[in-house]
């Protein structure tokens, strides 16, 4: 049982309530707590070492990173983060300097984006460090974007560029959250969500949720430098495209719109965002299931995207 088989079983055993807009299964939980105009987003993520980070890596990055990982689901709903609380899990042989730098770095993106730290909880492990913070935010009651709203026709984007993460991109990327309200307020998105389990994986999220199919361009898909040079220099390493695919921690937005609104998007992203890429790379289609589409034909993809507890 890999990592979201184990989810699907979890979700269905859950109690809920009729604040609950939107609950498991997506980027954020979605609530509706009574306020006028907005939903409450609510949003909890974990890093843990020699998992998600390295004991060599500077400790400022790792408190980024904790923080940001929740962000960018947060810019997945488009919506606005208010204030988190954090959970760190420390050995018993703890270094307090480490851990002020690492409030440091989460202090810092925290203050980015006008949000506060509210407290939360230190406790003591026997096993690595570990990180938890959990994220509350707002989003306009008219604004909310799921992953379920992918329709027959709309044209699939991605912002950035995708694969070789681990290169540095996974510590300190920017979670996309401006990017995502200006979607929201000029645009019909009818789904979006973050890469964070690599493209080939997370789409599908989107598929699923959305009981729709998708083709994908292989010569539109945006690949980072890292990967194209990791490719060229290692004779072991992924195909380009085959990393954009199925690398994770990406932290970029995964998106569809109609496609009659595809050049207006390009255009107004363009000119808003002019150092960050935006690409078309495919189609929703009512056919099941996710395609790849190059010079040799078209082929199913399998689910490569990164999953915990997958046995190789």
């Amino acid at each position: 049982m890999n990592e979201f088989e184990l989810i699907a079983r979890i979700a269905e055993t859950l109690p809920t309530n009729e604040q609950v807009v939107r609950g498991a299964g997506d980027d954020c939980a979605v609530l509706d707590l009574g306020l006028k105009h907005e939903l409450v987003l609510f949003k909890t993520d974990a890093v843990v070492a020699n998992v998600h980070f390295t004991l060599d890596t500077p400790s400022e990055k790792v408190g980024r990173k904790a923080l940001a990982r929740a962000l960018s689901d947060i810019a997945a709903a488009a919506g606005k983060p208010i204030s988190c609380l954090v959970t760190l899990g420390l050995p018993k042989d703890f270094d307090a300097e480490y851990v002020l730098a690492f409030y440091n770095g989460l202090n810092e993106l925290a203050r980015d984006y006008q949000m506060s730290v509210s407290g939360g909880e230190t406790t003591r492990t026997d096993g690595p460090m570990f990180v938890s913070v959990t994220v509350i935010g707002t989003v306009p009651r008219n604004r909310i974007i799921t992953r379920a709203g992918a329709k027959l026709g709309d044209a699939i984007f991605v912002s950035g560029e995708l694969g070789g993460s681990i290169s540095g991109k996974h510590l300190d990327f920017e979670p996309r959250l401006k990017e995502a309200q200006y979607l929201a307020e000029n645009f019909t998105v009818h789904a979006m969500m973050d890469l964070s389990d690599g493209l080939a994986g997370d789409l599908r999220h989107i598929l699923n949720a959305s009981k729709v199919g998708a083709d994908l361009f292989s010569e539109s898909i945006p690949v980072t430098r890292d990967a194209k040079l990791k490719a060229k220099n290692e004779s072991s390493a992924k195909p380009p495209v085959l990393a954009a695919l199925t690398d994770g921690e990406d932290y970029e937005l995964l998106f569809t719109v109609p496609s009659k609104n595809a050049v207006a998007v390009i255009d107004g992203w363009k000119e808003n965002f002019p150092n960050t890429k935006i690409t078309c790379i495919g189609k929703i289609t009512a056919q099941p299931g996710l395609r790849l589409r190059d010079k040799l034909g078209v082929r199913e993809l399998p689910p490569h995207g990164y999953t915990h507890f997958q046995k190789s």
